[in-house]
């Protein structure tokens, strides 16, 4: 008889920091995330895209007008997530929703922090949360919650340096 062959095996751990320009438009989101502003594009339609859009999907021409938009919203549809996993918004069961931030003609996909699915619904109004520093990164908006917040901010231009360079980090391990 012959033994049966061993399988091999070893723990793997794979990491690396994805980095990218943003250009105008995705380093004026960022740069006004830091600011805890939010902003969109508006396209050639009029439309208002949250987050915003590089270029218009109608025309393909590129989109530089930047608007502010509020940090309220209202959900166009959610999904509850009962069992969440490291490295989501929470540790205990919350909501994924697609809002449609007042200003904005498009939604964004963000948590929503409530105490069970019965608390979610479609149409109900949410506002977001910011991070007590914020980066300029989209993690800026830790999450939403029910009730209004601070509507639409002053136009004025963020301060500090543009954020031109994004860098995320990539992690595996099996």
């Amino acid at each position: 008889m012959t033994a049966e062959p061993q399988t091999l095996s070893a723990p793997m751990h794979l990491s690396f920091d994805y980095t990218r320009s943003l250009g105008p438009v995705l380093g004026a989101f960022m740069t006004n995330l830091r600011a805890r502003r939010i902003v969109g594009t508006r396209d050639a339609a009029g439309r208002v895209h949250v987050p915003p859009l590089e270029f218009d999907p109608d025309t393909t021409a590129a989109l530089t007008e930047v608007v502010p938009v509020s940090d309220t919203g209202t959900v166009t549809s959610w999904s509850w997530n009962q069992h969440p996993v490291d490295g989501q918004p929470f540790d205990r069961p919350f909501a994924y929703a697609l809002i449609r931030l007042d200003g904005a003609d498009t939604a964004l996909l963000h948590a929503v922090d409530v105490a069970s699915s019965a608390d979610m619904a479609t149409g109900m109004r949410v506002h977001a949360r910011w991070a007590a520093e914020t980066t300029g990164a989209i993690g800026d908006i830790t999450h939403f919650v029910p009730g209004e917040g601070g509507g639409v901010p002053d136009v004025a231009e963020p301060a500090g340096e543009p954020i031109e360079i994004l860098t995320t980090p990539v992690e595996l391990r099996l």
